[in-house]
């Protein structure tokens, strides 16, 4: 069918072709007198589709000038319409969303006039720096509106990933009393070591913290801090049995974990709701995390904790999200802010 360029849209104005086009697929726009207005995204899928010409005057427009002119006026046109040609071949009906969103997505056998948005769409360059603030402001305003947001990635090939993302808010069932005498402890570099076996076994069976090794209980620098903090450790150094206050800890501590302090306060989160943490390092994130005893069953999530001003590429973000599915656990990322920590969940969707 022929369409007329205009400076921004292409029109089908006869209208028995604009209504033909309209029914099936729910492209462009009606307007007063019968016609059709449709984005360029539309009319360049259309186009390809061999459903549409554009002409301009009575000459057609190559389908490269077209999208030149498209993208002339649209920053990173060349994504977003990979994200809508690959949305609409999978029998979607694709709207553009104005200025928080990309596109908004009606369900299968939905329409513009029956049926509410399905999902927004936010489009992404491989390339494209994802910055914390940035997606944090996406989940709230899709959850808002009580969308389901999906971030639709390109890679440099033209392939596309899409990734579902939310708010979590974790949970346990672990009950720790945290009652009882102060533990006496050794430090010994990076480790902190439990001689005492009746402390040791206060503090395993409690919460599970540390590790056996024989008749030693091992802690690692952020279970041994936490329980500092909790008045249920003492420390002192191995070799002259002198006291380790809690902020000379700390200070030594960062010398190791440089990130020190911002683990801590995932780890201090993370424990005040019911769940056992234990290091992520063989996982290549910050910690493991169990919703229960880690003796009887697998850790659900994985946590890599970020700090306020967080900015990374999202080939790192797919990394960490790809490792994840691998060992069938959740990854979350804990943003720790100084108002708290917020856990945010990215996960690989098919839509």
């Amino acid at each position: 069918m022929p369409g007329e360029l205009a400076k921004d849209c292409v029109v089908i104005g006869d209208p028995t072709e604009a209504s033909q086009i309209y029914n099936k697929g729910f492209y462009g726009y009606p307007m007063s007198g019968g016609g059709l207005q449709l984005e360029f995204l539309e009319a360049l899928f259309l186009v390809e589709a061999s459903r549409l010409e554009v002409l301009s005057g009575e000459k057609p427009v190559p389908l490269h000038k077209l999208m030149a002119m498209a993208a002339s006026d649209n920053r990173d046109f060349e994504i977003k319409y990979i994200v809508y040609r690959d949305l609409r071949q999978r029998g979607y009906v694709v709207k553009t969303a104005g200025e928080d969103f990309d596109f908004r997505v009606f369900p299968r056998g939905g329409s513009p006039t029956t049926t509410q948005t399905k999902n927004w769409v936010a489009a992404r360059s491989e390339r494209a720096l994802f910055d914390m603030s940035s997606f944090v402001e996406d989940i709230d305003r899709a959850e808002r509106t009580r969308k389901e947001l999906l971030l639709a990635v390109v890679d440099e090939e033209g392939d596309l990933t899409y990734y579902s993302a939310d708010r979590a808010e974790p949970k346990g069932r672990l009950e720790d009393p945290g009652s009882g005498e102060e533990v006496e402890a050794r430090l010994l570099e990076d480790r902190v070591l439990v001689f005492d076996e009746a402390g040791a076994q206060r503090l395993y069976g409690s919460g599970y913290y540390g590790k056996q090794l024989g008749k030693v209980l091992q802690l690692s620098l952020i279970e041994a801090a936490y329980l500092m903090e909790e008045g249920r450790l003492r420390v002192s150094t191995l070799a002259t049995s002198r006291n380790v206050p809690l902020p000379r800890f700390k200070k030594r501590a960062l010398k190791f974990q440089p990130d020190f302090e911002l683990r801590l306060s995932a780890y201090r989160d993370l424990r005040s709701r019911g769940m056992v943490v234990k290091t992520g390092f063989k996982y290549g994130t910050h910690f493991r995390v169990y919703e229960d005893d880690p003796d009887k069953i697998h850790a659900r999530f994985l946590v890599h904790c970020i700090p306020e001003d967080h900015t990374t590429t999202w080939p790192e973000m797919s990394r960490a999200v790809r490792l994840a599915h691998g060992v069938k656990k959740e990854i979350l990322f804990a943003w720790v802010r100084p108002q708290g920590t917020e856990y945010l969940r990215l996960a690989r969707v098919r839509p």
